[in-house]
């Protein structure tokens, strides 16, 4: 029995929002994440991986993200790529109400990679969804990026939002990977392997 993933490379909303909008991505910089997240689409083309293109929307009028406006229109490099399947979303998880799961589900698919933007939200809800769903779930971690945030609850730096859901992310819920070693993985067919909850807990004792 092969052992080879069957994934599907899902480039989650990579709009002007987050280029020239109100939602500027600082970390990475788009000008590192945008050629890795085409390098990935190129690299799952090549090998027969299925690329899926998500947009989000909200309504006409919305501050970001309205439909129609610049900022919904995805970034010009991205919409130029050929894409095996496109969804439009209005919630974080691309899960919700997309029939996503069943286009997964009807083509063998196990392995859910994830790029696009942002780390901590659609990112997140769409790494939480699969994993619960029962798929391995890959997370490049140089494909994807996030803006700073303050609120009442605090402020924390894009860096910081970034590193410490990578960190979460690889101690359960996805493989987090550079883009460059996800391609490697997937010309050797190979799986990249998650941490657990207790040893990600344990090395931080033992630091």
């Amino acid at each position: 029995m092969s052992t080879t993933p069957r994934r599907a490379l899902v480039v989650i909303d990579v709009q002007n929002e987050y280029f020239d909008g109100g939602l500027p991505i600082a970390y990475p910089p788009v000008s590192q994440s945008l050629p890795n997240i085409l390098r990935a689409m190129g690299a799952a083309r090549e090998h027969g991986i299925p690329v899926i293109v998500v947009q989000h929307e909200t309504p006409p009028g919305a501050p970001v993200f309205a439909r129609g406006s610049h900022g919904w229109e995805l970034h010009p490099e991205i919409a130029a790529q050929p894409a095996d399947h496109r969804i439009d979303k209005t919630m974080a998880s691309v899960f919700t109400g997309t029939g996503l799961r069943e286009w997964l589900a009807a083509r063998g698919i196990d392995t859910l990679v994830i790029a696009g933007y942002m780390t901590q939200n659609c990112d997140a809800a769409t790494a939480y969804a699969a994993a619960h769903d029962g798929l391995k779930v890959e997370f490049l971690s140089d494909a994807s990026g996030v803006p700073a945030y303050e609120n009442a609850a605090g402020k924390a730096s894009a860096e910081e939002i970034h590193r410490v859901f990578s960190v979460v992310f690889h101690s359960n819920f996805a493989a987090v990977s550079t883009t460059e070693a996800w391609i490697g993985a997937v010309k050797d067919g190979v799986a990249l392997e998650v941490d657990n909850v207790y040893l990600s807990a344990q090395r931080a004792l033992r630091g």
